[in-house]
């Protein structure tokens, strides 16, 4: 990298912490659940370049599908279609990973029915989901959506899991789940936390994620339990020094 990249590099990242600061705020102003979701999908719509459409759905038993936020009709159809058909990344692929990535339905025979059916219904081409939570039986589902194939890169990927994070912790505080935090995945934790570094520190992802596993070792404490420490009291934990960032 030379040294005219880096100034660009840099305000980057900067925007990047600047959103997901500004995410956390508006998602935490909103008055009730329903206004709390709807929130997220408009928030992810806004904010991730490759996505057309969004929609947060709760997924029960690997059976039953329902959608408390979808950003408009292409959205809620996928959501329908994979309740219809018994079949899609939130009833089975989910389940056994956090994230799932389409780059192009036309061409993907994991669901064939559904994906078809997608296509054909709505124009949809690229779909990444990311599982917001656990909870007994009920996972929580984020899912974004575009016209287009190979639409998501690496940065819509991570910018999508940082707002993920944020908008897990929202949806289930906003239903007022008791301990909603043990339902949270580890990377969903862990991705928050990361967010935080990166506005307090105006660091990049790589150097936020690289400043909390020095600590955990540091502390001897794992990489989770000192995310959590971080998103409850919003203070970096003892031992961070400049040469840590």
């Amino acid at each position: 990298m030379t040294s005219e990249e880096r100034p660009v590099v840099k305000e980057h990242s900067g925007e990047i912490s600047e959103r997901m600061a500004a995410a956390a705020r508006q998602l935490q102003d909103q008055d009730g659940p329903e206004a709390t979701v709807t929130a997220a999908v408009e928030m992810l719509v806004r904010n991730v370049d490759g996505c057309d459409s969004a929609s947060i759905a709760l997924v029960y038993g690997k059976r039953r599908v329902e959608t408390p936020a979808a950003s408009d009709d292409l959205a809620a159809t996928a959501d329908r279609l994979q309740a219809e058909l018994g079949q899609g990344p939130a009833l089975d692929t989910l389940w056994e990973e956090e994230t799932v990535d389409v780059p192009d339905l036309a061409h993907d025979q994991r669901w064939p029915e559904w994906g078809s059916r997608l296509v054909e219904s709505t124009g949809a081409r690229s779909v990444l989901t990311f599982r917001l939570f656990t909870m007994q039986n009920m996972i929580g589902a984020l899912s974004m959506y575009s016209t287009q194939p190979d639409a998501f890169d690496a940065d819509d990927k991570a910018e999508g899991l940082a707002l993920a994070a944020h908008i897990a912790i929202a949806v289930l505080a906003a239903q007022q789940l008791d301990h909603y935090e043990t339902a949270l995945d580890s990377r969903t934790i862990i991705a928050q936390a990361c967010g935080i570094v990166m506005e307090r520190f105006e660091i990049d992802a790589t150097a936020a994620f690289a400043l909390l596993t020095r600590l955990s070792s540091a502390q001897q404490l794992k990489l989770r339990e000192v995310a959590t420490e971080v998103i409850r009291t919003r203070v970096i934990p003892t031992g961070t020094t400049d040469r840590d960032r």
